[in-house]
């Protein structure tokens, strides 16, 4: 994956996937291993939207890594209107080795990987999270030990998150499953992929407007604010049309009695979570925030990693792990 994009999970293999999240995990366990592979390799942080997470774990992941990073702010670029997206990539990548950027229309993204000759990384879009998926397959494995065959159930909106959710479940043999009100569903391309990729790797992805079916026996209960960002303007209507899809103790209690609860965060407590899920003993929110830093580690490293960097091979990576 040497100098590619990371633009969605659905543009790499299973193999590839699981490479990356053992990968991750070898970072996570011996994080001195790797403090020099990016030295003096800069990576451009463009921000069309706030973040708490992805500022933070990107931008402390490089210095980790050995190297830097700069911010860029929306006043700083203002992407299509201050300059276009063409001539920012031309710029950056003379500039830099790496360009992360987060902000609304998946399009953007794919037009700066097109014309950008470094690697480029989605850190959120519209359309899909994929950092933010391998942070939360990386907290399912830790928790439980495995991935393929998971339950995974998804409850609230068919967002950009729910996207990535079943991109990398199919992607990893788990079965996920995404309960949204009528009319909220995730787009159906993303679901008809993500059922491909599954019926390769013996998982399955389902979408369904109940609850409780999506929650029942589930190994992991995942949700999401009901109005991400660009949509807060219908905040009072989806909290009417959401309510039925809080993730409370009663839901909650239909899945496995050992089963965790994961949040992508920020959470509006009260609304798609109530606080004794989110905060009980087998909420795992923080440990999945802290795997961002580990997940971007792995990703920055496979893909900005010089000529001379070696990284172990798949089978050396299981092989330490004993996985």
């Amino acid at each position: 994956m040497k100098g590619k994009d990371f633009l969605s999970i659905k543009d790499f293999s299973p193999s590839e996937i699981l490479y990356l999240l053992i990968l991750a995990r070898q970072v996570k366990t011996h994080p001195t291993t790797y403090r020099d592979s990016l030295k003096r390799e800069t990576l451009a942080m463009i921000f069309e939207k706030p973040s708490l997470r992805t500022r933070v774990t990107f931008d402390v992941g490089i210095q980790q890594l050995g190297g830097f990073s700069i911010y860029l702010s929306p006043a700083e670029i203002n992407l299509g209107k201050r300059e276009s997206v063409y001539d920012v990539a031309k710029n950056l990548e003379r500039m830099v080795q790496g360009i992360m950027i987060r902000t609304f229309a998946h399009e953007i993204v794919e037009q700066m990987a097109q014309y950008a000759s470094i690697p480029v990384i989605n850190g959120l879009t519209d359309y899909s999270h994929p950092c933010q998926a391998m942070a939360d397959y990386l907290t399912m494995w830790e928790a439980k030990g495995s991935l393929e065959k998971l339950k995974v159930a998804f409850v609230g909106d068919g967002n950009n998150v729910a996207h990535s959710l079943m991109f990398a479940g199919a992607q990893l043999g788990a079965h996920v499953w995404v309960a949204t009100p009528p009319g909220y569903e995730p787009k159906a391309e993303a679901l008809q992929w993500a059922c491909r990729r599954a019926r390769e790797t013996g998982g399955s992805c389902t979408v369904t407007n109940d609850a409780v079916e999506a929650v029942a026996d589930a190994d992991v209960v995942y949700a999401d604010v009901w109005a991400s960002m660009g949509c807060e303007s219908e905040a009072e209507k989806r909290s009417k049309i959401f309510r039925p899809f809080q993730v409370n103790a009663e839901l909650f209690s239909k899945a496995k009695p050992d089963s965790i609860f994961l949040h992508c965060l920020p959470a509006h407590r009260g609304d798609e979570v109530t606080n004794d899920v989110i905060d009980s003993p087998r909420s795992l929110v923080f440990q999945q925030a802290e795997n961002r830093l580990h997940a971007q580690k792995a990703i920055l490293l496979e893909l900005m990693r010089g000529e001379f960097v070696r990284l172990p091979s798949l089978v050396e990576l299981q092989e330490t792990l004993h996985v």
